[in-house]
This record gives C-alpha cells, sequence and structure tokens, in this order.
C-alpha cells in the first residue's frame, strides 16, 4: 500500500512540476520585448565619413563611423531625426527608427529637406 502511494505521489509531483515548467516557458515567450522597438536610431551615410566623427542632436549624442551612425531615440518625431541627422552629417543610404526601417520614399523627403 504505500508503495502505491508513493507512486502516486511521485506522479502527482513530477505532472506538477511539468506543468510548472511549461507555464514559466511560456510565459517568457510572451513577455520577451519584440526586436523591432528599439530604444535607437540607425542610419547608413551614401558617403562613409573619413573620420569618426561624434555630435549632440536634441540632447542625444550621436556618433558615426564610416558610413554608420547611431543615436538613442529622443522623443522626437523620426523624420525630424532623419533631417537632422543627413543635416549634421551627410545624405542617408537608410535611416531606421523604434517603428521600422523608412521607406525609399520618407528617406528620400529627408535628404530632400536636409
Amino acid at each position: 500500500m504505500n508503495t502505491i502511494n508513493a507512486q502516486s505521489l511521485s506522479r502527482s509531483l513530477l505532472a506538477a512540476g511539468l506543468a510548472l515548467a511549461g507555464t514559466v516557458i511560456s510565459f517568457s515567450a510572451t513577455t520577451t520585448p519584440a526586436q523591432a522597438g528599439t530604444n535607437s536610431y540607425s542610419a547608413k551615410l551614401t558617403a562613409a565619413l573619413e573620420a569618426p566623427k561624434s555630435k549632440v542632436i536634441n540632447g542625444v549624442i550621436w556618433k558615426c563611423e564610416g558610413d554608420s551612425c547611431r543615436g538613442a531615440v529622443d522623443g522626437s518625431a523620426p523624420r525630424n531625426v532623419c533631417v537632422k541627422i543627413a543635416k549634421n552629417f551627410g545624405q542617408l543610404a537608410s535611416f531606421t527608427g523604434p517603428k521600422g526601417e523608412f521607406s525609399a520614399e520618407d528617406l528620400q523627403r529627408c535628404n530632400a529637406a536636409a
């Protein structure tokens, strides 16, 4: 009788452990932030800089090296940030913000406004 109770208890504990593990795994999968939601901007210049360059724009330090630039999100509209980066560092080949990469039309407007 004790053997039957011990086996039953073991099975119950195993089932409870597996259920808990499944719950933890599924919860962590649903709370992982999406990759598209980033806290920075990135820009690709059409012409690489000869030397690394940094500049404070809207209170955010932008760092460019070669043809790549990065800066933190500052709360400004992405199109305004794009224009300021193009004015300060040169024409852009691409621009990516928290909501994704600019379309060709948006990028063309950004470069034209700079």
